[in-house]
């Protein structure tokens, strides 16, 4: 009889609270301005830039200042990586230059993305350069003059009027950061036409080092890139692929340990590169764990909210032990997973209690074309489209992480049926295979004989 009065008196009054922020926080979302999905075009570079691992192995042999421990640990790093054999790099790399890149090797890298993916856009779309209104370019750890979107604006003959920003430093989570960017725009404008442009900058960042946090970068990162063009006008919307229904950035900038775990720096002697600390999953889960408390009420259905809610209190007031947790799944149809690492996918995965199909689209995306930085989200997403998942209605969640740290979510209405083979045309029907196991496993057996001093990079 206590318990039920204590449920009366506190319960049921939080339910209803919570079923009126529900009703204000739609009427909310449905002032915003929309936010349409016209195409998007993600990079292939050429077959010659491939890099398996029998290549990796023989560029770690060029470093002649790795000694025999930094050597294991690179060579086990690839082998257990879960990276496949068709990724790509740099043409820095392939030529044998990683010592000695210079800025035009770095120039050359980014406008082959550039425009290719753009000619791509512009062609199927059917949309002149002319009529783009807003162009935003994300390239993190590269930054050149004239800006990145000066050069497209000259390359395309763009209007003089057009809103242009480019953004550096925003890590792997740049391209909602740029979505952000542009649904904010939008609120001001009225039928306006946008392009996202996302991509990284390896040739230049390649390190020749032998500090263990700094050369693990070198078996994760690979070539890739996307163009995305965006529209808020209702009258394109059955050409539309998907419409943002909420975007939730968090930043957990103001923690020094979170702030430092990602970071482009410079060794003891000078060598730039990228460092990787110890302290990335704790970082990454503790951002994570912010944004879905956030993106939850935007994201889920009411009844999920209630049900939460009712579960969590009566086991806090009965002392019972146990810890509700909100099923993710009744407000998501796909989630489209940052595919940074083996370890992130897990962790994700984990928290959300997600299944194994849920998680086949990072991970075949990890296998075929590595961590393409701040672009990867997009190439999950053309699996997904590829495999004629995405049917009309269906929701999809974007989960990105990147360095500051951050922790970047967003979720997508599907508008119509998807079925473009897009980037992965030529090999979806091979995906899954059987196995991700690498094909050098046995061949490079003897490096699982673990070094003590690497423990705590090994779940990457």
């Amino acid at each position: 009889m206590e318990l039920l009065i204590m449920m009366i008196l506190y319960l049921f009054p939080l339910l209803f609270l919570l079923f009126l922020l529900s009703k204000i926080a739609n009427q909310y979302w449905r002032g915003q301005c929309s936010c349409y999905i016209l195409h998007y075009e993600c990079f292939k570079p050429s077959d010659e830039r491939k890099m398996n691992s029998e290549f990796c192995g023989e560029i770690i042999k060029r470093n002649k200042n790795l000694g025999h421990q930094e050597y294991k640990f690179l060579l086990r790093a690839i082998v257990s990586s879960s990276i496949g054999e068709e990724t790509y790099g740099p043409r820095t790399i392939i030529d044998g230059r990683e010592d000695c890149p210079c800025l035009m090797d770095g120039i050359q890298e980014m406008e082959e993305f550039f425009y290719k993916t753009l000619d791509n856009l512009f062609e199927k779309s059917g949309i002149s350069p002319l009529d783009v209104d807003v162009l935003v370019v994300n390239v993190s750890m590269l930054a050149s003059v004239p800006s990145w979107s000066s050069r497209i604006i000259n390359h395309y003959k763009m209007r003089n009027d057009i809103k242009a920003f480019n953004l550096s430093g925003m890590g792997c989570s740049a391209s909602l950061i740029s979505i952000d960017l542009v649904r904010r725009i939008f609120n001001s404008r009225k039928n306006s036409l946008a392009i996202v442009v996302t991509s990284e900058s390896i040739a230049p960042n390649w390190y020749s080092g032998n500090d263990k946090s700094m050369i693990l970068s070198n078996c994760l990162f690979r070539s890739g890139g996307c163009s995305i063009l965006l529209t808020n006008n209702k009258a394109l919307k059955d050409q539309s692929l998907l419409k943002l229904k909420c975007l939730i950035r968090t930043h957990m900038g103001s923690s020094d340990e979170a702030h430092s775990c990602c970071m482009q720096k410079e060794d003891d002697l000078g060598r730039k590169g990228f460092h990787l600390s110890k302290s990335v999953p704790k970082a990454a889960n503790q951002a994570f764990t912010e944004n879905i408390r956030e993106l939850a009420p935007k994201a889920l259905p009411l009844r999920e909210l209630l049900r939460y809610t009712a579960v969590s209190t009566f086991f806090h007031y009965t002392k019972g032990g146990f810890k509700a947790k909100l099923n993710f799944k009744t407000g998501v149809d796909h989630f489209c997973l940052h595919p940074g690492g083996t370890a992130m996918i897990d962790g994700v995965a984990k928290s959300l209690e997600l299944s194994e199909s849920d998680m086949e689209p990072a991970r075949m995306t990890l296998h075929r074309f590595g961590n393409t930085s701040a672009s990867s989200v997009w190439y999950v997403l053309g699996y997904m489209e590829a495999k004629k998942r995405l049917k009309k209605g269906d929701r999809v969640l974007m989960i990105s992480f990147g360095a500051g740290f951050k922790c970047n979510s967003c979720m997508w209405d599907v508008v119509r049926d998807l079925e473009d083979g897009n980037v992965w045309e030529d090999c979806v029907s091979l995906y899954p295979p059987k196995t991700l196991a690498n094909p050098f496993m046995e061949k490079y057996g003897w490096i699982y004989q673990e070094d003590p001093t690497t423990r705590g990079w090994s779940s990457w």
